[in-house]
């Protein structure tokens, strides 16, 4: 099966091409907060060097939060328009279930941390049950990094840019009897690599994302209220719709042009 893969839930922009668990094409940047300008460039170059289009893949797979407002649209709309032009099922995966995949297969319970915003933190517990069952422990939370650590009834392994940021204020708020343990640093950032796995998971079991999907936001931000009081059109919304035209001129181009095949 072969899949789209975006993860845009912070400024880190991760975009893969996978089949199956092989990855055929990825790229890892930090986008400063410019999805919006680098999300769609990106998937072109990566369509280019594996030399496949849209509508040769099986799937599309996008990551919806927690996290960035801004990025989460970006990521969700781009894909929402992909799947409109190439009727392929869309698998959405929240983002902290996806850093869980970072570690697949590990005996640890698992918590990923992302930083949420004013001091506060985002959190989830997971565990693997076996080497292709993640099992969720605790939903998705968001808090300061005291309740977080007050939070935690178990030892676990933490990992993300929160923890990164905030270790020393979760360590003070910890039991004494609770035991943390820093994953590898190859586990910190969101990966569209783990977020396509997942999302291959779910496509494969039927679990396609319907016509109402959102991102996943634990808490209002200060973008959400400021659109709610605008009594605008939804910037997701509009995004998809932008995305959409330009697929269609992309395709109405290479219709007239010869394919580009491998011998």
């Amino acid at each position: 099966m072969k899949v789209l893969a975006v993860e845009t839930a912070t400024s880190w922009q991760s975009v893969a091409i996978l089949e199956g668990e092989r990855v055929l094409a990825r790229n890892d940047q930090d986008t400063g907060g410019s999805h919006t300008e680098l999300l769609l460039p990106t998937i072109d170059r990566l369509f280019r060097e594996t030399d496949l289009t849209l509508k040769q893949l099986d799937g599309l797979v996008v990551s919806i939060g927690p996290g960035s407002f801004t990025g989460l649209r970006v990521g969700l709309a781009t894909l929402l328009g992909f799947r409109t032009i190439s009727q392929l099922p869309l698998a959405v995966v929240p983002t902290l279930e996806g850093m869980a995949w970072n570690l697949k297969g590990s005996q640890a319970v698992l918590c990923p941390i992302l930083n949420s915003r004013r001091g506060e933190l985002y959190w989830a517990v997971f565990r693997w049950a076996s080497a292709d069952r993640l099992e969720r422990v605790e939903s998705e939370q968001v808090g300061t990094p005291s309740t977080l650590g007050n939070s935690l009834t178990e030892s676990v392994t933490v990992f993300g840019e929160g923890w990164t940021v905030e270790a020393p204020a979760i360590r003070a708020a910890i039991p004494r009897t609770i035991t943390m343990t820093e994953a590898q640093a190859f586990a910190i950032k969101p990966s569209a690599v783990s977020i396509g796995l997942a999302g291959i998971e779910r496509l494969r079991q039927g679990k396609y994302a319907g016509a109402g999907v959102s991102p996943l936001y634990i808490q209002r931000t200060a973008a959400e209220l400021k659109y709610e009081e605008s009594g605008g059109i939804s910037p997701v919304v509009l995004r998809q719709e932008r995305v959409e035209k330009k697929v269609q001129a992309r395709l109405a181009v290479q219709k007239g042009r010869p394919a580009n095949r491998k011998t």
